[in-house]
């Protein structure tokens, strides 16, 4: 018998611990100037879904850099505002995020080795959903490689 995939479940309210914005831009290319501990309010592209409904301001977001030079996690923060429908035709949605760049970017090889954030949505389907997700376990993970300073300033 072959085994075939089981239908992806939508998220509930309540099971994005963290929302997970992908960029293939390194930070200071996303906002110029912007210095490693520094905080920029950033207005992000995201893909019109279901997912929009359950962004909410005061929620936890991170920027994760994909590609091949220093994918992970490169900023900190939490949901400024609402997402914003498109502006018009050919133009995506957008949510609002307060991020603080990281000094030391948490390295997905690093993040990977850890069995919980290896199921992470961002690490099975790299060029799935944006905004993508963080359950509070694979959050946990992240917390636990930033320093007390970088989560008190992100809202952590």
């Amino acid at each position: 018998m072959v085994p075939t995939a089981r239908p992806a479940r939508r998220l509930a309210p309540g099971d994005a611990a963290c929302w997970v914005l992908k960029t293939s831009l390194p930070p200071e290319q996303v906002a110029p100037g912007w210095a490693p501990g520094a905080e920029q309010v950033l207005a992000r592209c995201v893909r019109p879904s279901y997912r929009l409904g359950l962004v909410a301001p005061g929620q936890a977001v991170l920027l994760w850099l994909s590609g091949r030079s220093e994918p992970g996690v490169h900023a900190v923060g939490t949901v400024a505002a609402a997402p914003e429908p498109a502006g018009g035709p050919g133009q995506q949605p957008s949510v609002r995020v307060a991020l603080r760049r990281l000094a030391d970017p948490v390295p997905r090889e690093e993040l990977v080795e850890h069995p919980v954030f290896a199921a992470a949505e961002v690490v099975r389907m790299p060029a799935g959903s944006n905004p993508s997700y963080l359950t509070a376990a694979q959050l946990a993970v992240v917390r636990e490689r930033l320093g007390a300073e970088d989560r008190r300033r992100a809202g952590w």
